[in-house]
């Protein structure tokens, strides 16, 4: 490899190795949202944690898994697993250079976010008019806690996929520069499995 073609793409592999990459063979950005992910993994296992210890304490009022409606959320959960497969696929087209379907992708899997969060927003608004909103007791505390806290990470996640969609519109997200789209994917990935242990603990487990 000459010195013109490695001055011309910088981010190019030296000797075999990238030179961007850190000890453990990832991006300096992509190992940061490793450890960022770690971290949410720890505040949303304390969350999880503690919604398993509140929820039974209703005192005396009603409980949110009296006014559950598993196949409204059933059917919303379903929509943001669906999104992960969109994500996927707008990977896969940025990788490939097709600027135009990967925008296609990012702009589905922020719709599908979109419809989750509409969904919860929803679901709130009928837990409220049921009599649980968050002071209710500590069980519907813990309850909107934990989900809105997932619910805030979907929001986010959203921001960063229309983001990705302005930038390719701009030109600035294009083949060279996949790995961005990889990193936002890992959070997007990320928020889509926290549901499922979510969804599994509050809505598929019965209350002792």
């Amino acid at each position: 490899m000459s010195a013109d073609t490695v001055a011309a793409d910088p981010g190019h592999a030296v000797d075999g190795h990238d030179e961007h990459a850190t000890t453990t063979g990832l991006s300096h950005t992509k190992l940061a949202m490793w450890v960022f992910l770690g971290s949410e993994c720890l505040l949303f296992g304390g969350l999880i944690s503690t919604y398993l210890l509140y929820k039974t304490r209703g005192n005396g009022r009603t409980l949110p898994t009296d006014v559950f409606d598993i196949p409204f959320t059933s059917v919303s959960s379903f929509v943001l697993l669906m999104s992960s497969l969109t994500m996927v696929l707008a990977l896969s087209a940025v990788s490939r250079g097709e600027d135009e379907a990967g925008r296609t992708w990012l702009l589905a899997t922020a719709l599908l976010g979109g419809v989750f969060i509409g969904g919860q927003v929803y679901e709130f608004t009928s837990f409220v008019r049921e009599g649980v909103a968050f002071t209710t007791n500590p069980a519907s505390s813990a309850f909107f806690t934990l989900t809105g806290f997932h619910g805030v990470h979907v929001s986010l996640g959203i921001v960063m996929l229309m983001s990705l969609f302005v930038a390719s519109v701009k030109g600035k997200l294009t083949q060279r520069n996949a790995e961005t789209v990889e990193i936002v994917g890992l959070y997007w990935h990320f928020v889509d499995i926290v549901w499922i242990f979510i969804f599994t603990v509050i809505y598929l487990i019965p209350a002792d």
